[in-house]
């Protein structure tokens, strides 16, 4: 936005930011009135807004005065719209679709919210020739918007529409429960029902089950609903993902397909996690392995929901495909074998954790690099002699030699079972600062990355 000040005008680049800013602080201050208006004019010019109660009104007004703040904000800072900005679009769209409203009346609206907020900007640039002027530089981004805007809002409608439509066919939900009770389908429309999701009873096709729950004190009513659709349009192959909600819950069973690559759908999966999480839909999801056919789906559904135990109280993704049967183990593990850690271990671990990680990187590291230390080395971005003066010091601290496969095995055990450790369970002394966010459960706990630390020892030579 700023490149339109860059043209030079008669009353000077200075003078335009001045009263644009003027002109938007004004407009801040009537939101509210603004909303009123843009309301009051939607139901006088859109029959399908007229016909509709306060209450439905007032979610309108509120959505209208979250689109005039939104466009406010952008616009005072100079900047692009981003998805972050209107993610609260996505539910609004949704009632809309649930109302039984129809798509070019919602987009109307958004037409008619526009031409209210131009209106108030050609009012509130006044009389003078710069207000006029500064009102002109504001035509281009406020359009841009509202593109952006509708544009988002109308895939949201036509995603939960989709979703909608697939929900109303009672083979859906049937379907699913059939499948769960380890049964396929022979006949009639849940064949018909499975076939479209790529679900195909007589082969041995992969696919895997998702479980989510949404999580939170305050769960709306139409959360759950819009967390389904969004997982419906995940799947990788030509076929959308069976999605339902199930009671509490959501059950999803995303088709992989010949040579499909679970990474890639795990990957989504965390994306709509993530998008409904800036949109205030916090969702906890698990992710069974992949497993051959329909008939595995009791199995698999079981590992998503007992995975889910896995996830912090903030939600998150615990996929399966993700971790290695070792890492499995240890966040299985209980009290008795963490007591089994040798205590100079344990304190090591805890004392590196504190400064940053780098020795519990450079075990790893050595470990995968086939105990080569130049490669470990190189790896770590370090010289030579670091790494060595690392593992002296590892040695003389806990009494294990990083070359000798048990006590490496040791280390490294030792390492996973501090990674999934809560820090409420440690002792206050030695209870490492916060580095496992909410959504990265099932990520070390270091504050590390690809065998690198964040910062080098303070023991070390440099």
């Amino acid at each position: 936005m700023s490149a339109a000040f860059g043209t030079g005008t008669l009353s000077g680049t200075e003078t335009l930011r001045t009263e644009r800013s003027r002109i938007l602080a004004e407009l801040l201050d009537v939101v509210g009135e603004l909303a009123d208006k843009a309301v009051e004019t939607m139901r006088q010019e859109i029959p399908a807004y007229e016909a509709r109660g306060a209450e439905f009104l007032a979610d309108v007004r509120e959505q209208v005065a979250k689109h005039y703040r939104t466009k406010l904000a952008v616009l005072l800072e100079e900047r692009t719209v981003t998805f972050e900005d209107i993610a609260f679009t996505r539910r609004a769209s949704m009632r809309r679709a649930q109302a039984g409203f129809e798509l070019a009346d919602y987009i109307n609206a958004f037409r008619v919210g526009q031409q209210v907020f131009w209106e108030a900007v050609v009012e509130h640039a006044g009389r003078s020739y710069s207000g006029h002027e500064a009102a002109l530089t504001l035509a281009s981004p406020l359009m841009r918007y509202c593109d952006f805007a509708s544009t988002h809002a109308a895939n949201a409608y036509a995603e939960f529409q989709q979703y909608a439509a697939a929900e109303t066919v009672r083979e859906s939900r049937d379907l699913v429960e059939l499948l769960l009770d380890g049964d396929a389908p022979t006949r009639g429309p849940q064949l018909a029902t499975a076939h479209a999701h790529g679900l195909n009873p007589d082969t041995r096709a992969p696919l895997v089950v998702v479980a989510a729950v949404l999580v939170g004190a305050d769960i709306k009513a139409d959360a759950r609903h819009a967390a389904c659709a969004a997982i419906a349009r995940t799947g990788i192959t030509k076929h959308r993902t069976l999605s339902i909600v199930r009671q509490s819950e959501i059950v999803a069973v995303p088709a992989l397909g010949p040579g499909g690559d679970p990474g890639k759908l795990c990957d989504r999966l965390q994306s709509v996690q993530e998008n409904l999480l800036a949109e205030g839909i916090v969702l906890a999801m698990g992710i069974s392995t992949v497993v051959e056919g329909t008939g595995q789906i009791p199995r698999a559904y079981q590992e998503a929901r007992g995975v889910l135990e896995f996830l912090p109280e903030d939600g998150g993704v615990a996929a399966l495909p993700r971790i290695s049967p070792f890492e499995y183990m240890a966040l299985r593990a209980d009290d008795t074998a963490r007591h089994l850690v040798d205590p100079r271990v344990a304190e090591l671990l805890s004392e590196d954790r504190m400064r940053g990680g780098v020795l519990t990187a450079t075990i790893r590291a050595f470990a995968a690099a086939d105990l080569n230390l130049r490669a470990a080395a190189e790896q770590l971005q370090i010289h030579h002699n670091t790494a060595q003066y690392r593992l002296r010091r590892i040695q003389e601290r806990t009494g294990r030699n990083l070359r000798h496969f048990t006590d490496l095995v040791d280390l490294l055990v030792a390492i996973a079972l501090q990674d999934v450790q809560p820090p409420a369970a440690q002792p206050p002394a030695t209870r490492p600062p916060a580095t496992n966010p909410g959504r990265k459960r099932l990520v070390s706990a270091t504050n590390e990355r690809d065998g690198t630390a964040d910062v080098p020892s303070a023991h070390e030579p440099r």
